[in-house]
């Protein structure tokens, strides 16, 4: 069976995360997007813990409504670099709990704890408590692994055998990560690591996993590529999209190029404000390859824009909060999911505004620019409003079903 998930979310405990992102919520809007699994997220927060123990627990997931929840956790290391930890059942989160609290000044006041520790140690007292770990959104510029390492074998040392995922973050995807010759062999996953339930951030990268029941050891299969479960599609945002694509003034998010930085002594000559290294500058100085090598493997990468965004875009309203636009996205997923609305429904078939249909159609056919972000701004996506522009996107879209 192949299902959607999401596998890396946070809780509302977690630092600058909506008061919204509570089991209920997340699980309802999971559904209405076409998720069947989601991470749980700081499952070693005691009070967030014993919210998930109160659902129904089959061999490592819990059920909320359709929604099927793992357990796991993000945390972060002494050089400020953060691991995403998936665990497989109730004792071993409390082993981990155990063996890290020591480690930790936070860790029970933040859904994401700081830990007084090295890659590798995290990595040690991990994999000894039968879990899976690897780093999260690897290439980002203040905590990602690639930020502040060179090699995933600097920072995990003698377990870097045992990584088996990293996770590729917003500003990356498979050709970006299929440069670099060390990751060959390791599983990519696409997740959100969102702060909200909302439909543009909840979701807004999700992997496609080949699996034979809903179960933490599938999972780990898939991930271990054991068995023939396997991850069949990777899905997310261009990376042009991502808020640390370029190269980029935190402050005033001035574009730079990696000579112009190092010219500046990484200060930006308008506001003074810390130049940070974009993601593709990144995997330009780590590249061992000059376009990617995708290995037999990996699968394909499905680039998706939120509903929301495109629904926004087409009524010319600038948030996709709007109430026009909320309005417009909960009647087109009545009865239907938001992957199913973006891909494969027959789109004639939907109640909207022709506009809105326009979009998603111009969405699909790849008729789209993305203007780059970098410096912490998220790129902006938009719709030529004639066809005969440039679009930045030129294949058609497939279905998930295609894959």
């Amino acid at each position: 069976m192949k299902v959607n998930a999401d596998l890396h979310i946070h809780s509302m405990y977690s630092k600058a995360v909506s008061r919204d992102m509570n089991l209920q919520q997340i699980a309802r809007e999971a559904s209405r997007k076409g998720i069947n699994i989601v991470g749980t997220g700081d499952c070693l927060f005691p009070k967030w813990f014993d919210e998930i123990k109160k659902y129904p627990n089959n061999e490592g997931v819990f059920r909320v409504g359709q929604t099927y929840f793992v357990l796991n956790v993000e945390v972060e290391d002494s050089q400020r670099v953060h691991h995403l930890i998936l665990v497989p059942e109730i004792s071993k989160v409390e082993e981990l709990r155990e063996a890290l609290g020591s480690k930790s000044n936070t860790v029970n006041t933040d859904g994401r704890p700081k830990l007084i520790m090295s890659g590798s140690e995290i990595a040690d007292v991990a994999i000894e408590a039968d879990c899976l770990l690897g780093p999260s959104h690897s290439f980002t510029p203040w905590t990602g692994i690639y930020a502040h390492y060179d090699s995933l074998d600097e920072c995990y040392q003698e377990k870097v055998n045992d990584i088996k995922f990293i996770e590729l973050g917003l500003s990356a995807d498979t050709d970006y990560a299929d440069r670099i010759a060390e990751l060959s062999n390791k599983t990519f996953l696409s997740n959100s690591d969102a702060h909200s339930p909302s439909s543009n951030k909840l979701a807004r990268e999700f992997n496609q996993i080949e699996i034979g029941d809903i179960s933490f050891q599938e999972i780990k299969m898939a991930i271990c590529r054991n068995g023939g479960r396997r991850i069949t599609l990777n899905v997310g945002f261009h990376p042009e999209e991502g808020k640390y694509n370029r190269t980029a003034c935190s402050r005033c998010y001035k574009q730079y190029t990696p000579n112009q930085m190092n010219e500046f002594l990484g200060r930006c000559p308008l506001c003074n404000g810390l130049i940070k290294l974009g993601v593709r500058d990144r995997v330009d100085r780590l590249a061992d390859y000059p376009m990617p090598v995708h290995p037999d493997h990996r699968p394909p990468y499905l680039h998706l824009i939120p509903l929301a965004e495109i629904i926004s875009i087409a009524l010319g309203v600038k948030s996709p909060y709007a109430s026009s636009v909320q309005k417009s996205w909960s009647e087109l997923v009545q009865g239907r999911t938001e992957i199913e609305i973006l891909l494969k429904t027959d789109l004639s078939k939907l109640d909207a505004e022709p506009k809105v249909l326009e979009a998603i159609e111009a969405f699909r056919l790849g008729r789209i620019v993305v203007i780059p972000g970098g410096g912490g701004k998220y790129g902006e996506i938009s719709i030529p409003s004639f066809p005969s522009e440039k679009p930045l996107i030129k294949q058609q879209q497939k279905s998930l079903i295609d894959f």
